[in-house]
């Protein structure tokens, strides 16, 4: 087992003797024209940037070999340019086999129980009382495809970016929505929550995980939501009489799910379904996507994080006591 401090735990000045994983490796120049790596490190905590100068102890043969996913073994200690952490190189290497390490023990994974998310999900769609829902389900979460959706994560990085991170956003999601027909009694129930566990089904095939976490040929030519689509289509196909509206519904759920057409999302939510299902989905992305930060790019003993591209701003971490937090492996279902 790989034992090392965490990244997110060290500070300016802090010695780093690591072995971590290139998240991203770009070749540049300088503009005087002094050749060198732009990388982004990575361990399970948390990222950090590094250059590799010409001048550096194994930038040869980094800039041959090296590839998202590789790991190398890094010396040098945390220093900071322009108020962001980053590290300052005295040596990097690629690892070798006799390191012992593998990608996994760079790679996060959810808090919670793969197994009892797995439970609560096949549970959930138990409850499915629409015979043709519940039969599309139980078709699609089997097999292999169960399995890659148990594993897979939601995204490369922003939201729910770890392993078993996909089925962790999904029940949040089903969770939300089950408390949202509480309240808004005219909701098809059946198929909001049938949208709900479908909607990043497509995830599965879009992102690939057995290193670092990365777009596979068919997501960027496709994407999620034309995936999950296409497979709906032909799953309905193979059930008797499946109703050719409540198809085009499921459909529609996953294909609007993102709200916006500058969200990527092919048409807006048309059916009051959908749009709970697109609130849902940004209700459980960014709580997530902000707690995550506020963990991991909070820079010394300030309660502020660097300016996040994605959310359009610097976050404040408060540190006002609450009440004790709840087992994070209780059944969000209980």
């Amino acid at each position: 087992m790989l034992k090392q401090p965490d990244l997110v735990s060290l500070k300016k000045g802090d010695t780093v003797d690591h072995y971590l994983m290139i998240k991203k490796i770009e070749a540049r120049n300088t503009k005087a024209g002094k050749a060198f790596l732009s990388l982004e490190l990575g361990d399970k905590t948390a990222n950090i940037n590094a250059n590799v100068w010409n001048d550096t102890s194994g930038f040869e043969p980094l800039s041959a070999m090296a590839k998202p996913g590789s790991i190398v073994k890094v010396s040098g200690a945390i220093d900071e340019f322009q108020g962001i952490p980053q590290i300052k190189l005295n040596a990097a290497s690629l690892a070798d086999e006799t390191a012992g390490v593998t990608p996994r023990d760079f790679l996060s994974k959810s808090s919670r129980d793969p197994a009892l998310m797995e439970k609560e999900l096949l549970n959930r769609i138990d409850q499915i009382t629409n015979s043709n829902l519940k039969t599309l389900l139980r078709n699609i979460f089997s097999g292999e495809r169960l399995e890659k959706f148990k594993t897979a994560p939601a995204g490369k990085s922003w939201h729910h970016g770890y392993l078993h991170g996909l089925i962790e956003h999904t029940l949040e999601i089903v969770r939300i929505c089950d408390l949202v027909c509480e309240f808004h009694k005219g909701l098809n129930k059946d198929l909001l929550i049938s949208g709900a566990l479908l909607h990043d089904f497509g995830k599965t095939e879009e992102l690939t995980y057995d290193s670092a976490f990365d777009y596979s040929d068919k997501g960027k030519l496709i994407g999620h939501i034309v995936i999950c689509a296409s497979m709906i289509e032909e799953e309905t196909k193979k059930i008797p009489e499946f109703p050719e509206e409540l198809k085009n519904l499921v459909i529609h759920l996953v294909l609007s799910h993102q709200g916006k057409l500058e969200y990527a999302a092919p048409v807006v939510p048309k059916t009051a379904e959908a749009i709970a299902l697109y609130q849902a989905d940004e209700l459980s992305a960014k709580v997530n996507a902000y707690n995550n930060a506020l963990k991991s790019e909070i820079a010394g003993e300030s309660n502020w994080t660097k300016f996040i591209h994605l959310a359009q701003t610097d976050l404040y971490r408060q540190n006002i006591p609450s009440e004790k937090e709840e087992d994070i492996n209780k059944s969000l279902f209980d």
